[in-house]
């Protein structure tokens, strides 16, 4: 009898381990070089799937990872790749994770990329046109942390710190040929535990696996500092470590039963005796068991709630679509009304694809975005962009007319906006006479109103997250419409800010918070805002000075005249025969006073709209810009103001909502 309940255990035990091994392997972030991509058909994507199937197919192999090389007799074809999969998967969940990343690197989110690495829970995937087996890669870096909040950051930073370093050298000193890992789990209080992993790739040496991990902890504190989890993942190590455990794997078999010693030959066992042995031996094999059907249980059931909500969410946006089915066109009206997005009527390219011109049958004129086919990023910015802008209706804000979904086609109808976008007449040595400073401070006041709409008076709360002069189109009576929302985020009515594990947006226009570590709020757009209106007094492009004599952008330039008395002197030269000199000084101002280091010393959409239509509103005194550049004549110079770093900024961010990231490769 205890027999067959040992073997129903098992069984059960297995049984749950095969389901887990099936959930779908979760995404987790990718990076591919846009520099190095081939043609369809070639040589280089034969190799390349002769190569991803070789990764699957050795993807059972128990040391969870393999390297190798498809077409290594032709240099200029050859493929390089590699799988890790974390060290207590079984071997089938292993290959389930590694088949799923080989499928969607090619198909969804690097198509046609020589070089590229992806990252999903269980496993990472990478592939190159040149060899890196061996290597100590530290680029590209992604960093990842969870929603809760630690109550004791300080004692649970010492806590982490000696676990997580304590773990280094048993990875780095593994035998060869055996996996580079090791994991721990500690009492944090009396009710909360710490897990904690690190791994790295088993191909590193035991030096460079050491100074691997060692750099990966030293990024943990500027992205995770105070949070429940957090995650450093470089190409050739990575760390982790949660309140909860993440890993199935026991690091240490629990400690031998101590049986009592034989008794002597001449004396005969009772059958009392042996019934107790046996009791103790099924007690001791039972237990143990329990515990890991409860943990396995426990991490099957966390899997299919995350697959479960996040098929929620998808319903939900697609039900948001289907209900618009009055906002459709068919593909044939949108043909015909741009002459089949002939090049005469192209108006130009955004960031997720080109721009026509067309008119419907009743003589409508619109603007058509054709999104770029093979994105599918692209594909989530589109329904991103129909749910949004479809809700929104303001004068400064473009109108969503329709859309269009067949097939590989994804397509937005927006009214047509008679003239270009403001950077065409900012930055056009042709065009820029034009506007003239009437007009200029109009679109400053007209862009104000409707981010203020965006931020607080529409149906939604909206961050913008890509707002810049190419990204506001002017009418024919010269008023500012804010256009592509893209980029845009919802967030809660009460909230104020959020992160994202995807950092989109333009350079210059990006808050230091939200480039550096993906943090955006509604201080983001106003941040962006400021350096638009410097830009619109000046008339220069806010990467404009960047080979300057002096080595100074827009922000330390602006800086400098505001701080030697001189605001009149940035604006824009073809402007000194006509202007409101009040007018000039004002926005000067509220673009310093935007564009503060830190976010809550931004003023809002609320205040800057009342600063720019009432002149008896008192205004702060704005303090250095964040980014911040020296003159060169100033370099050597003492200074009682330090630039602010990866860590101290993280130090007082903080941060909420889901698990998120940050890279060092992807603003854009």
């Amino acid at each position: 009898m205890p027999s067959f309940n040992l073997n129903v255990l098992m069984t059960l035990v297995l049984g749950l381990l095969s389901l887990s091994s099936l959930s779908e392997a979760e995404y987790r972030y990718h990076v591919c070089y846009n520099t190095t991509s081939f043609t369809p058909n070639s040589t280089y994507e034969f190799n390349l799937k002769l190569l991803l199937s070789s990764l699957t197919s050795n993807a059972t192999r128990e040391l969870g990872f393999y390297n190798t090389t498809a077409g290594s007799q032709d240099p200029n074809a050859a493929v390089y790749g590699s799988f890790l999969c974390r060290a207590d998967l079984t071997s089938d969940a292993c290959q389930d994770c590694v088949a799923t990343a080989a499928r969607e690197t090619v198909q969804q989110y690097c198509p046609l990329r020589k070089v590229t690495i992806i990252w999903y829970d269980d496993c990472m995937l990478r592939y190159s046109n040149v060899s890196f087996f061996g290597n100590m890669d530290e680029a590209p870096r992604v960093s990842l942390w969870n929603v809760g909040n630690i109550t004791d950051p300080n004692r649970f930073n010492k806590v982490l710190a000696d676990t997580i370093n304590g773990l280094v050298p048993a990875a780095a000193n593994a035998a060869s040929g055996t996996k580079k890992f090791a994991a721990k789990k500690v009492n944090f209080t009396a009710f909360q535990e710490l897990y904690s992993l690190v791994q790295c790739t088993p191909d590193l040496s035991s030096t460079a696996c050491d100074r691997c991990l060692i750099g990966a902890i030293a990024n943990l504190p500027a992205c995770c500092n105070g949070k429940q989890g957090g995650r450093v993942l470089y190409p050739s190590c990575n760390v982790r470590y949660e309140v909860y455990p993440f890993y199935t794997f026991v690091t240490a078999p629990p400690p031998p039963l101590l049986l009592p010693p034989p008794p002597p030959a001449s004396v005969t066992r009772s059958q009392g005796n042996d019934d107790q042995i046996s009791t103790l031996v099924i007690v001791a094999i039972v237990v143990p068991i329990a515990i890991l059907l409860f943990l396995v249980g426990c991490c099957f059931l966390r899997r299919r709630a995350r697959k479960k909500y996040n098929v929620i969410q998808q319903q939900n946006v697609g039900s948001e679509i289907n209900s618009m089915e009055s906002l459709q066109f068919d593909l044939r009206t949108i043909e015909a009304a741009t002459d089949n997005f002939s090049d005469q009527n192209r108006l130009g390219e955004g960031g997720f694809g080109e721009v026509y011109k067309g008119t419907l049958p009743d003589g409508q004129q619109i603007a058509v975005k054709r999104l770029s086919r093979g994105s599918g990023q692209g594909a989530e910015e589109f329904k991103n962009e129909v749910v949004l802008v479809a809700k929104l209706q303001h004068r400064n804000l473009v109108r969503l007319l329709g859309f269009c979904a067949e097939g590989e086609e994804k397509i937005l109808v927006y009214e047509l906006v008679e003239n270009k976008s403001l950077d065409h007449f900012l930055f056009d040595s042709e065009n820029h006479v034009k506007l003239d400073w009437s007009s200029r401070y109009k679109i400053i006041g007209g862009i104000a109103r409707g981010l203020l709409y965006l931020h607080q008076d529409s149906p939604l709360k909206i961050i913008h997250r890509d707002l810049k002069a190419s990204n506001i189109l002017l009418n024919g009576d010269m008023n500012p419409k804010i256009a592509d929302f893209g980029m845009a985020r919802i967030v809660g009515v009460d909230q104020t800010q959020g992160n994202t594990r995807r950092i989109v947006g333009t350079i210059g226009y990006m808050s230091p918070e939200y480039a550096m570590h993906g943090q955006f709020s509604v201080k983001s757009d106003v941040y962006s805002l400021g350096v638009l209106i410097l830009e619109i007094v000046t008339g220069k492009k806010n990467t404009s000075f960047y080979n300057s004599d002096r080595g100074e952008d827009l922000l330390s330039y602006a800086w400098r005249h505001w701080r030697d008395g001189t605001p009149l002197e940035l604006l824009d030269p073809n402007l000194r025969d006509s202007y409101a000199k009040a007018e000039v000084t004002r926005c000067v101002h509220i673009g310093l006073l935007c564009v503060q280091e830190i976010p809550d010393e931004r003023p809002t959409m609320q205040s800057i709209v009342l600063m720019l239509s009432s002149y008896s509103v008192t205004m702060a005194l704005p303090q250095k810009p964040a980014l911040f550049l020296h003159s060169r004549s100033e370099l050597n110079m003492p200074s009682l103001t330090t630039e602010s770093s990866d860590q101290t900024t993280s130090k007082s961010l903080p941060f909420s909502v889901n698990e998120v990231s940050i890279t060092e490769l992807y603003p854009r």
